[in-house]
């Protein structure tokens, strides 16, 4: 595990943990990802969904689940809305999804009247550490968003920027990525990307210094960088890789995850509240850190609210 994950889960040992509405955790990777932050200290598990099912999951698995309250909810759209409602009343800070389908936990999250919406765009982080690369970096957006348009895209770099902010105390790097370095009319993603560099000069995207389009190489390689002759503050030193649409960016992930031993965790933003999304197969040190990610950026959020009222 990358040491800015080890530092994670360490200042995780700091704080209380995370009270967090398990979203029909109704299958044996989804309980136990819940069970494994919980005995480390990370989350406080709320289990929403069919008891008798969980009860019989638990047992098959062998686990341990007298320990955490049950609230017993037979469907997953049903299940989805009551962890919705638990947040929405402060008695959970954080969702975690369970084995329902991502599209139906974020319906009830966007809900209009009785969701989480804020003014944000709902995006997915991917936190990435490589063997060959000096420091996690982020991808972005490869699990939510499918074809996002500049508005969104602003959002998604955002969202990103205010999250890794948290564990740096500089300004993140943002790699707005294409398939080249100039702009070019007949590709969309460099004139999205020549946009959202003058969005952040102009300061609609704030507390990041951006630069795009750029190909993946000029990113993460500063030699590449210069045979090319680009010369930038980014190129070759990315923290935040921000994809062209949802195929590209998942496309990456998985590559440097599958190709790269990339160590990861994952977190959606702009809800209320972080929602945790792990896959089928993350191994158990992705899923810990995914929630330790979701624990600290609660932990910093209320912090922060907390010093605003002051």
């Amino acid at each position: 595990m990358h040491q800015a994950y080890k530092e994670i889960l360490d200042f995780c040992k700091t704080i209380p943990a995370l009270p967090t509405a398990v979203a029909y955790p109704c299958s044996g990777f989804a309980l136990s990802s819940a069970v494994e932050a919980a005995e480390v200290g990370i989350l406080e598990p709320i289990l929403v969904g069919p008891k008798n099912e969980m009860l019989k999951i638990a047992e098959k698995e062998n686990l341990d689940i007298s320990k955490y309250e049950i609230i017993d909810i037979e469907h997953a759209h049903d299940a989805a809305f009551k962890a919705v409602e638990l947040v929405r009343t402060g008695k959970a800070k954080s969702l975690m999804k369970g084995s329902l389908h991502t599209d139906e936990l974020l319906s009830a999250v966007l809900k209009r009247d009785t969701g989480l919406r804020t003014d944000r765009a709902i995006t997915h982080v991917f936190l990435m550490s490589v063997p060959s690369y000096p420091h996690m970096f982020f991808v972005t957006d490869a699990a939510v968003n499918i074809a996002p348009d500049l508005k969104t895209k602003a959002d998604i770099c955002q969202n990103a920027i205010d999250l890794m902010k948290l564990f740096t105390n500089k300004d993140p790097k943002v790699a707005i990525l294409s398939a080249v370095e100039t702009v070019n009319s007949k590709i969309q993603s460099t004139l999205d990307a020549a946009a959202l560099c003058k969005m952040a000069d102009r300061g609609q995207i704030t507390g990041g210094i951006l630069d795009g389009p750029l190909a993946f190489d000029n990113a993460i390689s500063l030699e590449a960088a210069k045979i090319k002759g680009i010369d930038s503050p980014v190129a070759g030193d990315a923290d935040i890789l921000l994809a062209p649409d949802l195929e590209s960016g998942n496309i990456l992930a998985k590559q440097l995850i599958h190709l790269s031993n990339a160590a990861t965790a994952g977190i959606i933003l702009g809800a209320k509240v972080p929602v945790i999304l792990t896959s089928r197969a993350d191994d158990v040190d992705s899923r810990i850190a995914s929630c330790a990610v979701a624990a600290v950026t609660m932990h910093f959020k209320e912090n922060k609210q907390l010093e605003s009222m002051k």
